[in-house]
C-alpha cells in the first residue's frame, strides 16, 4: 500500500478504514488507555516474529487459478491461526470482518498497521453492515476475509457469512490454514489460538475454490455451508498434522494437492 506511518508501517486509505463503521460499545477510560498499548505491543511482536518464519504454502495454484481468472476472493480460515495469516497475507490491501468490541478496537489497529482494511460488524452486532461493506470492498476489486469461527466461538463451526457475500456477490471463497511446527497455544483460550515461536516452519494449505450460485436457494445455501466446513475441517487437518509425517508422507500429500484445479 502506497500511503505510510512514521515508522514506516504500511497504512491502509481513508476509505478501507472508514468502510462498515457501526457505533462503537461505551469502554472505561482504562480500558480505552490499554488499546493502543497492546495494539503497539502485538504489532511488534508479529513485526520481531514474522520475517523468521520458514513458509511452505501447498495447493496455493488454488488460490492463483482465481487471481489470474481477476477476479477477487472471500478468504475464510479459523481463528485459531490469525498470528500467522495477518504475517502470510499483510500489505494486500485485504478487507477483513472486524468487531466493534474492546479485543476488535484494539485489534484493528494491529491489522491495518499491517496493510488490511476493515468493515466493522459480527455475527452478534453489526452483521449486516458489515457484509455490505464487504460486498462494496469486492465490487472494488479488493479481497475480503473472515475469522470463520469468530469472535467468540464456538471453535471449528464456520459461520454462513461467506456464503451469503458469495451467494450475492458472485464471488468465489477460498479456504486456508495454517500449521506451525513450534508454537505456544493457549490452551485456555476459546480458540485455542497459536503463535509460532521464532524461526518455526510453517505451512499453509489452500483449498480449491467454493463458488455459490447468486441464485442459489435455501437448500443450496445449506450444502455449500456444509462444503465449506468440510473444506475448513480438511486443510486444518492435514496443515496441524503435517509436521508429525515423513518426508515421504508429505511428498505424496504435495502431489496429490497439485493435481487439484
Amino acid at each position: 500500500m502506497e500511503n505510510a506511518s512514521k515508522s514506516g508501517a504500511p497504512q491502509p486509505s481513508a476509505n478501507a478504514r472508514d468502510q462498515g463503521r457501526i457505533p462503537l460499545p461505551q469502554l472505561s477510560r482504562w480500558r480505552q488507555k490499554q488499546i493502543p498499548v497492546i495494539a503497539w505491543a502485538v504489532y511488534w511482536v508479529i513485526r520481531f516474529i514474522g520475517p523468521t518464519l520458514k513458509m511452505e504454502f501447498v495447493g496455493v495454484q488454488n488460490a492463483v487459478q482465481i487471481r489470474a481468472a481477476g477476479e477477487p476472493a472471500i478468504g475464510a480460515f479459523w481463528h485459531r491461526c490469525i498470528f500467522s495469516s495477518v504475517w502470510v497475507w499483510r500489505n494486500r490491501g485485504i478487507v477483513v470482518l472486524n468487531t466493534v468490541n474492546f479485543d476488535g478496537q484494539w485489534t484493528r489497529r494491529v491489522i491495518e498497521r499491517l496493510g488490511f482494511g476493515t468493515a466493522q460488524g459480527s455475527s452478534s452486532r453489526g452483521a449486516i453492515e458489515g457484509l455490505t461493506a464487504m460486498a462494496k470492498s469486492l465490487e472494488e476489486g479488493k479481497n475480503v476475509a473472515f475469522t470463520i469461527d469468530g469472535p467468540r466461538g464456538p471453535r471449528y463451526i464456520a459461520k454462513p457469512g461467506p456464503i451469503i457475500l458469495a451467494r450475492r456477490t458472485g464471488h468465489p471463497i477460498s479456504v486456508f490454514h495454517i500449521g506451525v511446527k513450534h508454537g505456544h497455544t493457549f490452551q485456555k483460550s476459546w480458540d485455542l489460538f497459536q503463535i509460532p515461536y521464532p524461526f518455526s516452519r510453517i505451512v499453509m494449505f489452500v483449498a480449491p475454490p467454493i463458488r455459490v450460485p447468486t441464485d442459489a436457494d435455501s437448500e443450496m445455501i445449506k450444502r455449500k455451508q456444509a462444503e465449506m466446513q468440510a473444506a475448513l475441517e480438511r486443510v486444518r487437518d492435514v496443515a496441524e498434522s503435517w509436521f508429525q509425517l515423513t518426508e515421504d508422507q508429505r511428498d505424496h500429500i504435495r502431489e496429490q494437492w497439485s493435481e487439484k484445479l
